[in-house]
């Protein structure tokens, strides 16, 4: 089978698509017909050494897919040859098949289409796991989402109108805008062309924001926490913009607001019950078409250095799927 090996850390244009042995599953494992894999920006990170761990070399990247499940090993009940699954892994997604552990493998509602449930778990994983359990975020609360046309962006945009806030999207172009806005946003900030806290104080009637979305972090995000209100909540998501920042702390002192992070999936690790009881929410929403994730570009196996450098590069809107058929 083809698989897009990681050989040694660097830029994506070092990764390799080469031939490889089939996977066997041992105990507890799940082999996976890949139909289709989610790329996040993570995987950027990942091949390059830079996310918060380094996968043992080499390594095939990708950490989300949908696809038919081909074999199971011993131990594995909840699935079996021929069912519609999504994974969640550390890496093996870029491949024709992949190994996972078996605690991994979400069966797929009916009707879910291998696309949309590649492109589904990670981002409104985050997002739900960030505004519910994080933010706590309630009805009739005003949610800034920072980045709003990307992945996790998009999917907090949606989440956050399901769940009654009104939503500030805010992102640098007006065609990533104009997603936001089919997406629920009640309002829009080019922040490319307009001044972050000024327009946030002029939708808010000067009030400011009760949540804060930011998977960007650099230049944005201190003006975007000085735009807060009272008691509010600044959830640091990540850092796409390459730059880490450095907030005044003295800003929590005065706005009485918290800062608070966000990491999935050590919560899905730590916090299997919670976890799941999001997910089986997640899925309802999924089902119902009341959540409906934007897959804007597909990309095949062998051009999947190219899809990555387009979630690097932040060109994407919604999710990007690689396609090994």
């Amino acid at each position: 089978m083809k698989a897009l090996m990681c050989n040694a850390f660097g830029p994506p244009e070092a990764l390799v698509l080469q031939e490889v042995a089939s996977p066997s599953p041992g105990p507890k494992q799940v082999v996976i017909h890949v139909k289709a894999a989610g790329v996040n920006f993570p995987d950027g990170l990942m091949v390059q050494g830079k996310y918060q761990f380094k996968p043992p070399l080499p390594f095939v990247p990708g950490c989300e897919l949908a696809g038919l499940v081909k074999a199971v090993g011993e131990g594995v009940t909840h699935v079996r040859a021929g069912d519609a699954v999504l994974a969640l892994m550390v890496g093996g997604a870029f491949a024709e098949e992949a190994l996972a552990p078996a605690e991994t493998v979400i069966p797929l509602p009916a009707g879910v289409d291998f696309e949309v449930a590649a492109s589904f778990m990670t981002t409104y994983g985050t997002s739900y796991h960030a505004l519910k359990d994080r933010a706590r975020m309630r009805s009739g609360e005003t949610l800034l989402v920072l980045g709003a046309a990307g992945g996790v962006g998009l999917a907090a945009v949606e989440l956050g109108k399901l769940m009654g806030a009104h939503v500030i999207a805010a992102a640098s172009t007006e065609d990533k805008l104009a997603v936001c806005r089919a997406r629920g946003a009640d309002a829009t900030i080019n922040y490319a062309n307009e001044n972050l806290k000024d327009r946030v104080k002029e939708l808010t009637q000067g009030r400011g924001v009760d949540v804060i979305y930011d998977p960007v972090g650099g230049a944005f995000s201190e003006p975007a926490l000085r735009s807060m209100s009272w008691g509010g909540r600044f959830l640091v998501i990540g850092f796409a913009s390459g730059e880490i920042p450095r907030i005044p702390l003295n800003l929590t002192l005065l706005k009485g607001c918290s800062i608070v992070g966000v990491f999935w999936g050590e919560f899905m690790k730590r916090e299997p019950p919670a976890n799941s009881a999001n997910v089986q929410q997640l899925f309802a929403w999924l089902v119902s078409g009341q959540l409906k994730p934007l897959v804007s570009a597909r990309f095949p196996l062998s051009q999947a250095v190219d899809a990555l450098q387009c979630v690097l590069q932040r060109k994407a809107t919604g999710k990007i799927v690689i396609l090994p058929g």
